[in-house]
């Protein structure tokens, strides 16, 4: 190994060390009891909450899918996606945040988001609490999938090492850290997290656009390539049959720009949708200490996540100016960040910065292990198969299925040609469209009954994969997003529903108006 790489693996080791340092001091605390261990106690602050829910959010997609995506195609599809989701962190915070908080409380004190659905429709058969872990369980899958890809690209590339062996070694990290701490170590380095992440974008993009010669000199090499830096055309990079682009005279090669219009940007921005229905994002709305925090959290959220995604997109097309032809497939494009690090900074700050994407990956898979681990313990084992079980034994079955569910997801993994981009924009579907609706549905409409939930949970969750993998592949107008239909179909089966069945009890009813203005 060069002198040069193991200046990078030492400042990269020094960071996980630190991580780990968080992981044993929250331990003792987290293990006391399963609301400790899965939701910190409702005790996180408006800075850690923020920071962490965005962090965890964003995962490895932020430093390497999105600046892949402009790399790769231009502006249009990273621009109308980073669009979508500033909207909806802003939206989400602004709207969902208090009620939630408050609402999860009346709730039976719900700790995860099955309890809630479950708690909040008075369920005596709990249907909706095991219908919510499934979906759980399968999309984290997913996400953790994308994250492990995350880890084995980002050390294959550094170091040269075999893809695989890099991507066990990063699940078996997060793994071991996971079980550990729990929820409140996880909030606390996502709040240590969100701040080497945001910084390592700004560095990288500063520095990107000095060796470039400036933001304008940038835009002056992207205008010759046909629709790169157009709202509503798309660049098309001209492959062969093995996906890799083609090079004339040490340029790279493209076609003429494809449209980018109405309905593709109305399903593009559709991307701000699945906030409503992502776990990890909801679940710090749950857990922040008072209500009267949220404002604070809600600003510092929206404006990290606006610096970084405007860096993340930029650095996509400095790295295209600066380095046309180094990566030629859409997988390899997702190299881009760390190209540019470890070009253009010492070794050290280098390391730093690779532990940005590191400090992403972790933020964020541990995120899905511990609310997929807490879906099955928590709510399937004790909620529904095995409800006189102990919080010690609910405990000791979470961190098996921690076990089982990166495993699936490192299988899922394995495909070194995996785009990043791809395998998360399918969870995150499948989070918005299955659990977004019936989330605002059950905090702002009080005629939602539990077939209403069941109908829209159902309906979103299966139109994501029959958008995916039956309707999508027709293309044209079927082109479009699979979360876009999902979230229609979803809202449709919960109103329908919700009017055709009897309405909600009196008593849950009565907790729909507590909700509105309890104390908290």
């Amino acid at each position: 190994m060069q002198a040069a790489s193991v200046q990078v693996l030492v400042a990269m080791v020094l960071y996980i060390s630190v991580v780990i340092g968080i992981g044993v001091y929250f331990a003792k605390r987290a293990n006391l009891n399963s609301e400790n261990y899965y939701l910190g106690g409702r005790s996180l602050g408006p800075w850690v909450a923020a920071f962490s829910a965005e962090a965890s959010d964003m995962s490895g997609w932020l430093l390497m899918g999105l600046p892949g995506v402009a790399y790769w195609c231009g502006l249009a599809d990273a621009v109308w996606t980073a669009i979508g989701l500033a909207v909806g962190t802003y939206i989400n915070w602004l709207f969902v945040a208090k009620r939630l908080r408050r609402y999860s409380q009346i709730a039976g004190n719900a700790i995860t988001i099955p309890d809630y659905f479950s708690n909040r429709f008075h369920e005596n058969k709990k249907v909706l609490m095991g219908i919510s872990s499934v979906f759980i369980l399968v999309f984290f899958c997913v996400y953790a999938s994308s994250c492990f890809v995350t880890c084995g690209k980002l050390f294959s590339s550094l170091f040269g090492v075999n893809y695989r062996v890099m991507m066990f070694a990063g699940a078996a990290f997060v793994v071991a850290y996971t079980f550990l701490g729990g929820f409140l170590a996880e909030s606390a380095s996502d709040f240590m997290q969100a701040i080497v992440m945001v910084i390592s974008l700004v560095l990288v993009l500063v520095l990107g656009t000095l060796a470039a010669g400036g933001l304008g000199q940038v835009l002056e090499n992207l205008r010759s390539i046909p629709g790169f830096l157009e709202f509503f055309q798309i660049a098309t990079p001209q492959t062969d049959a093995a996906g890799v682009q083609q090079v004339v005279n040490g340029a790279p090669v493209f076609g003429t720009a494809g449209s980018y219009g109405f309905i593709t940007i109305l399903s593009t921005i559709s991307w701000g949708l699945g906030y409503f229905g992502v776990p990890q994002v909801l679940l710090r709305f749950m857990a922040i200490r008072k209500c009267d925090e949220l404002t604070k959290s809600r600003r510092v959220g929206t404006i990290w996540v606006v610096i970084s995604l405007l860096a993340a997109v930029t650095i996509g097309l400095i790295g295209r100016a600066l380095y046309p032809t180094a990566l030629r497939t859409y997988s390899a494009s997702e190299n881009i960040f760390s190209i540019l690090a470890t070009a253009l900074m010492h070794p050290l700050f280098a390391g730093l910065v690779m532990a940005g994407i590191l400090a992403a990956t972790i933020s964020s898979s541990d995120s899905y292990l511990l609310i997929a681990a807490s879906a099955f313990a928590k709510n399937l084992y004790q909620g529904i198969f095995r409800k006189q079980a102990t919080d010690r034994e609910v405990m000791r079955v979470s961190r098996i299925i921690l076990v089982a569910i990166a495993l699936v997801g490192a299988l899922i993994a394995m495909d070194e040609q995996s785009v990043i981009f791809t395998i998360v924009s399918f969870a995150w579907a499948g989070f918005g469209a299955t659990f977004g609706p019936i989330m605002l549905f059950s905090l702002f409409w009080k005629r939602t009954n539990r077939a209403g939930a069941i109908a829209g949970m159902v309906a979103g969750g299966a139109m994501v994969f029959i958008w995916k993998l039956l309707i999508k592949p027709l293309g044209g107008i079927f082109g479009i997003y699979e979360l876009l239909p999902a979230f229609l179909v979803s809202v449709i089966a919960i109103i329908a529903v919700s009017l055709l069945t009897s309405p909600p009890s009196a008593e849950i009813q009565a907790e729909f108006e507590n909700s509105k203005t309890l104390e908290c």
